[in-house]
């Protein structure tokens, strides 16, 4: 039964991964993200196919992104009608999309997951000077938002928060901390979604995704905690640099794929 759940392998033979894990955490409680953007190439790396990778790196994001979510909720400082518009977005792109990949090959679904990396290192730019005053969230805007996090989560395996917050600090002019703050939230909601139907069609491993998401969830609610001691330049640059590395390893992949 254990075998089964964690993929054909062994407990031990997974604890080499669980640093990485821990990486993955403290990069979705610093950034928004959900994680899959490590937890994808490592999967692959330990000999999954992509659609398996994919999957269970959605069953890994889930934990992951609860750690974060509930480090900001906790806070306070997220208005419960933006939670409720992007979740929304979120669930909704998230029940079209999460079977949309089983009619793709994995090099489409990998050329996809570089493609979008590498417009978004393009496209995301160092915030101007904000007034560290509240803002009024644009509800419909966030919801649209949202989508694109289903999207993402559902079709390519990531949980979208690279997406969503350049979408929220370039498009809605959002603050950085509260874009990356909503992001997490949004990915959470994303996740839980289409994760429940990877694991009722048999793509994911269950057990691989909740031993890789558990260890990332502790690392995610101690960096989220932490978010506002790292200033929003070094933030987006710092998204900027996992995009461009991110973009080259999955375009790899994917002529590696189709090529061969």
């Amino acid at each position: 039964m254990l075998d089964a759940l964690l993929g054909g392998r062994m407990p031990w033979d997974l604890l080499p991964l669980l640093p990485l894990g821990i990486l993955a955490g403290l990069l979705s409680g610093l950034l928004g993200i959900g994680g899959g953007l490590i937890f994808s190439p490592l999967l692959l790396w330990i000999g999954l196919s992509p659609h398996e990778a994919l999957a269970t790196s959605t069953l890994a994001i889930l934990p992951t992104t609860m750690g974060g979510s509930w480090a900001h909720l906790r806070s306070g400082q997220v208005p419960a009608p933006a939670i409720a518009a992007i979740g929304a977005g979120a669930v909704a792109g998230s029940l079209v999309f999460s079977r949309a990949g089983n009619g793709m090959q994995g090099w489409q679904l990998l050329a996809l997951q570089g493609l979008m990396y590498a417009v978004i290192t393009l496209v995301i730019q160092p915030p101007r000077d904000q007034a560290d005053t509240p803002q009024r969230l644009p509800l419909a805007g966030l919801a649209a938002v949202g989508l694109v996090a289903g999207w993402s989560s559902g079709l390519l395996g990531v949980g979208g928060g690279l997406v969503m917050v350049p979408l929220m600090v370039q498009g809605l002019r959002i603050r950085v901390y509260q874009a990356i703050r909503l992001s997490t939230l949004a990915v959470c909601a994303s996740a839980a979604t289409a994760a429940v139907t990877f694991w009722g069609d048999g793509r994911g491993h269950l057990g691989m995704g909740l031993l890789l998401g558990c260890t990332a969830a502790l690392a995610s609610q101690w960096a989220a905690a932490r978010l506002q001691r790292v200033s929003e330049a070094q933030l987006v640059w710092l998204l900027r640099a996992l995009c461009a590395l991110l973009a080259v390893d999955a375009l790899r992949r994917a002529a590696q794929l189709a090529l061969g």
